[in-house]
């Protein structure tokens, strides 16, 4: 079995059929002139192996241009699956992603350096000392192995939640650019049943981390046709550039076949054009030429369509994910990847505020609905996330969850059926019969249907606002529900097997 996630009926497009042929068209113009800087030395044989025009670049690094043909571009956009399969520890969180169905998945992510703690401590009046009020009061701090594990453990149980991309940059005075994967890997994993993507601090570690992914999915073969694992990349920096360490990853994560996000970030007004028009056929020339790319190191490797494109503040320059013309690029960029029928990774829900409040409530909830009503497959829909993406916060992200609820409840397809038609039509006769004229007899099997949906699990009472501390006691709660650990004897297996996972991780160890 696979998640339901969240099927849109009528996906919301912005692009006509003509603009996103448009787009599609310049972008090949665009592989082929001025085409792309590879930094990567192996790509650019790969490249040259298939077809492309390469040029050596003077600089003070070397590097190569390298111009795509437009054939060898659309084989590999037809090669590329368009069903992609990511697995998960308990089956039946398996997402199954269809490129031309507007299913959404809602996901976590991204690493963040910043953990943001809250708490609750009492104040008094001042002008009426005999009144209190709880306030929460936020502080920051660098992210630990043990909050990824309490991240991980409160997404699983959170009931939007489809699948989890680790939110916590692990800064432990024990960990090293060296272990570091196989701990964040292993933490993930051990906490969350649910289907885990990262990036790779290290390709050195990459035998490490699969090798840990085989022992939990029962084999090589069990692991390919259950990828519990999947990996972003994104070895394309912004405008058309191939990074060298990036690219290596990507390639060596094609060749064993695993899934991958090829993901690129553009900001509109810095490192892609201002405009609409240019930043979209940037960003999917980019996208496409990373596609490529893993489809000529292996042909029919699972790849999603990446598009985290944003937009430039204008006044410091920095990231301004809360930006109306944000969502209108990610939503741009969903329907691209369905004109390709590649499944999309995209992203909502990302905001500025360094704290949750009402300014992070309206760019979240803003973006978050829109961009869902596009009908991306794979929506990083920022659970948890603020500032940009630097800072997580677990009291967040249970906010998000209930809002998300909202957004499902929002998105369900209506009960407009003949049948359903005629039962009301009989409702109404009824009622109008009667005295009272009230339709209260007839709420009950409605509210056991769950056709309804229910009051903001955060509503306060009275005239006060609870919200904060009402989602507190409900992380609080979560924190406290037991999850399903990887079982004790591929615990001890991966110890022995995969060297650097630090050892308080092993619960059957520490319980002893």
């Amino acid at each position: 079995m696979s998640r339901e996630g969240i099927l849109v009926d009528r996906p919301y497009e912005r692009l006509t059929k003509e603009q996103v042929e448009l787009i599609h068209n310049a972008s090949m113009e665009i592989l082929t002139d001025p085409g792309l800087i590879s930094f990567n030395e192996e790509a650019v044989k790969i490249f040259d192996g298939h077809g492309a025009e390469v040029e050596s670049v003077a600089g003070d690094r070397q590097s190569w241009r390298v111009k795509i043909p437009e054939q060898v571009v659309l084989k590999a956009l037809d090669t590329a699956p368009k069903t992609v399969k990511l697995g998960a520890r308990n089956p039946d969180n398996t997402l199954l992603m269809h490129g031309d169905e507007p299913r959404v998945y809602l996901i976590t992510g991204s690493e963040t350096n910043i953990w943001l703690d809250v708490d609750f401590p009492t104040y008094v009046n001042k002008s009426d000392p005999g009144k209190e009020v709880k306030l929460p009061e936020f502080k920051p701090r660098r992210g630990t192995v043990e909050d990824l594990c309490q991240s991980a453990r409160v997404c699983e149980h959170l009931e939007m939640v489809d699948g989890f991309i680790r939110n916590v940059n692990i800064q432990d005075r024990d960990i090293t650019e060296q272990n570091k994967d196989v701990n964040k890997f292993f933490a993930s994993l051990n906490n969350n049943t649910k289907h885990f993507m990262s990036g790779l601090t290290s390709l050195s570690e990459l035998d490490n981390v699969v090798r840990m992914a085989e022992l939990i999915a029962g084999g090589k073969e069990a692991l390919a046709d259950n990828p519990i694992i999947s990996f972003i990349t994104c070895l394309v920096k912004s405008p058309l550039q191939f990074v060298d360490d990036t690219t290596d990853t990507f390639i060596e994560l094609c060749r064993r076949g695993l899934p991958v996000a090829v993901s690129s970030s553009p900001q509109a007004g810095t490192t892609a054009p201002i405009k609409e028009a240019g930043i979209m056929a940037q960003i999917n020339a980019e996208v496409v030429a990373g596609i490529t790319l893993g489809q000529l190191v292996q042909p029919g490797v699972p790849l999603l369509y990446g598009s985290v494109p944003v937009r430039a503040r204008m006044d410091t320059l920095s990231d301004s994910y809360g930006a109306i013309e944000t969502s209108q690029y990610n939503i741009d960029c969903v329907q691209i990847a369905r004109f390709y029928g590649i499944p999309n990774y995209s992203t909502s829900g990302v905001c500025d505020p360094k704290i949750p409040g009402q300014q992070s409530s309206i760019e979240r909830l803003f973006s978050d609905i829109v961009v869902a009503m596009s009908g991306p497959q794979y929506l990083h829909c920022a659970f948890g996330l603020l500032d940009c993406n630097s800072i997580f916060c677990l009291l967040q992200a249970v906010l998000d969850d209930a809002h998300f609820k909202m957004i499902r409840s929002f998105l369900r397809q209506p009960r407009l059926e003949r049948s359903e038609m005629e039962a009301m039509l009989g409702q109404i006769r009824s009622v109008v019969s009667t005295p009272q004229k009230l339709y209260i007899n007839h709420i009950r099997p409605v509210l056991r249907s769950g056709e309804i949906s229910g009051i903001y699990p955060f509503e306060g009472s009275g005239d006060s606002d609870d919200v904060f501390e009402l989602a507190y006691q409900q992380m609080r709660d979560l924190l406290a529900r037991p999850v399903e650990h990887i079982d004790e004897k591929t615990t001890g297996s991966i110890f022995e097997e995969v060297p650097g996972i630090l050892p308080r991780l092993n619960v059957y160890k520490r319980e002893e």
